[in-house]
């Protein structure tokens, strides 16, 4: 890899309550997880997709985060997301050329999925 190239970025997000966390990243999304109690970190992983979280105890700081997630078929996250989360809006076009569903975590984390628009 070049130096001056980055590599694959990671978001940490902030978790309330650990355990419940990543309960919810594995059941209702699908990833697969790991804690780390005594250092009070987790993390979430599902194909190339890995996110990390830390405990805070400041739900502020999880209402103000958000990730985005570049998926490759958005209609199929959405029937898979939809039966598990009942208040799952439909897929918005966004003028900037996406396609995206938004789910909130337990702790208030944004989490964007997104596909580019193929009509335009």
């Amino acid at each position: 890899m070049n130096p001056a190239n980055f590599g694959k970025a990671i978001p940490v997000l902030a978790s309330l309550d650990m355990a419940r966390t990543l309960d919810f990243y594995k059941t209702v999304l699908g990833f697969q997880t790991r804690q780390f109690e005594e250092f009070n970190y987790g993390i979430a992983v599902r194909g190339d997709t890995e996110l990390h979280f830390w405990a805070c105890d400041d739900k502020h700081i999880a209402e103000n985060t958000s990730c985005y997630i570049r998926v490759d078929d958005i209609a199929a996250v959405h029937r898979e997301l939809s039966p598990k989360l009942p208040s799952l809006k439909d897929v918005v076009r966004t003028a900037w050329g996406m396609d995206e569903i938004y789910v909130l975590d337990p702790d208030g984390n944004l989490i964007k999925f997104g596909q580019e628009s193929s009509v335009r």
